[in-house]
């Protein structure tokens, strides 16, 4: 309805001159009709007044929403300069996805209705670290070698949670290598640091391990060893080939249920990482020993067996590596790469000892495979070196491959007397 005034002015009375027979009046006594004649001009303005108006606020068409002039989704929406759907949005980058913008001159939604999807309706608490907003990134997320607690503190990954978007990259070392059945202390490791190497394998699981007593190997001297400039390669001897050649090896052969038992067992090395402060997107290298070549039924078995094992680890945020002999398990492996089999390992680890490192000339690999920063060449064993004054008893290794993110490090460092001197080790 209406609000304006239509205009008076169309049923005035006219203005009509007196007849000039009227009698003459003197000027402090106005004639009988003027004052019908002043009231009817003044109701004639009053009407043109009211006709050019402008209508009432409640009337009015401009292209502001019903919402208000601020509620049209574009830099300064009525949530407030952060919400709009840009660059600096409350809710994070991701957030232009979930805000419909209203074209110009339509009307906007009721910007206090409760929409669950809208970027308005964000929680305070939607830049938290789970957030998929680019802002919940931890600072040392993407570091090749990042020691803070914030990206992944041990058992903070649920099983089946992590996906690979909010892994960080894997961290890579090349150089020498060695690795020994139990763990040395860190006296010894502190020594070591004036040894040609930079890595050291450690047997951190597994029912087959030859030396099952890790007396050493706790969350202290992992955090305390990577402190000094250690790299670490995690090692996990499972269950092995049913034809495995190690007499003392085959007790721990692969069931009759190698899917079920390989996945199972990737859960345990999971977990047992994680109990030792080394964090998702870790290699975790599945130790298969020589076996018997030509067994065809031992081969398949042991290639189900590894397959379900790397699943797990690979779903559970780590990455799948596989140390074995050159001559059996890595080159069953190299046979399925070729034939394009899926749930294969993202690291190769092969022994083959002939004294000299060929880390990248390996007969049964073609050059392409595992590659880059892939591979491990074990290529001595059994030998035994000294320095600092202290002797063990060692395989030698080359690698260009991941190596184990240590999460948390200083909690755990802090227990273990290690001298500041070798805290600030400069080794890759």
């Amino acid at each position: 309805m209406s609000t304006r005034t239509p205009p008076v002015s169309e049923g005035a009375p006219a203005l009509v001159p007196a007849p000039p027979s009227a009698p003459t009046r003197p000027r402090s006594a106005p004639p009988p009709g003027a004052r019908a004649v002043v009231a009817a001009v003044l109701v004639a303005l009053a009407g043109t007044a009211l006709l050019n108006a402008p209508p009432p606020a409640t009337a009015r068409t401009a292209p502001e929403s019903a919402a208000g002039p601020e509620s049209a989704a574009g830099p300064e929406s009525a949530a407030g300069p952060e919400s709009a759907a840009g660059p600096e949005s409350a809710a994070g980058p991701e957030s232009a996805t979930t805000r419909s913008l209203t074209p110009s001159g339509s009307t906007a939604p009721d910007p206090t209705a409760a929409d669950p999807n809208s970027a308005d309706s964000t929680a305070p608490d939607s830049t938290a670290p789970d957030s998929t907003s680019a802002d919940s990134t931890a600072p040392d997320s993407t570091a090749p070698d990042s020691t803070s607690a914030d990206s992944t503190t041990p058992g903070s990954t649920t099983p089946g949670s992590t996906t690979p978007d909010l892994l960080a990259a894997p961290v890579h070392f090349a150089g020498k290598a060695f690795d020994t059945c139990e763990a040395p202390s860190l006296t010894v490791m502190k020594a070591w640091l004036a040894s040609p190497y930079g890595a050291v394998g450690i047997y951190f699981g597994g029912r087959g391990r030859g030396c099952p007593v890790q007396k050493e190997l706790t969350p202290s001297w992992v955090a305390s060893a990577h402190a000094m400039g250690w790299r670490l390669l995690p090692l996990f001897v499972g269950s092995q080939a049913p034809c495995v050649d190690s007499l003392a090896k085959r007790k721990y052969a692969i069931g009759s249920t190698p899917v079920t038992q390989g996945t199972k067992e990737g859960g345990d090395a999971v977990r047992a990482a994680k109990a030792l402060g080394i964090g998702t997107s870790s290699p975790l290298y599945l130790d298969i020993e020589a076996y018997q070549r030509g067994d065809t039924n031992c081969a398949a078995t042991t290639l189900s067996f590894v397959r379900a094992w790397n699943r797990e680890v690979r779903r559970l945020g780590y990455l799948p590596g596989f140390y074995s002999s050159a001559d059996t398990g890595v080159r069953d492996m190299e046979t399925q790469r070729r034939a394009g089999t899926k749930d294969l390992p993202e690291a190769m680890w092969f022994a083959r000892w002939r004294g000299q490192p060929a880390l990248l000339t390996e007969s049964v690999l073609q050059p392409q495979a595992w590659t880059p920063h892939a591979r491990i060449h074990q290529y001595a064993g059994n030998v035994t070196e000294t320095y600092g004054g202290r002797t063990l008893a060692i395989d030698r290794n080359a690698m260009d491959a991941p190596v184990a993110r240590v999460t948390a490090p200083a909690r755990f460092a802090a227990r273990v007397p290690v001298p500041l001197s070798f805290v600030a080790s400069q080794r890759p």
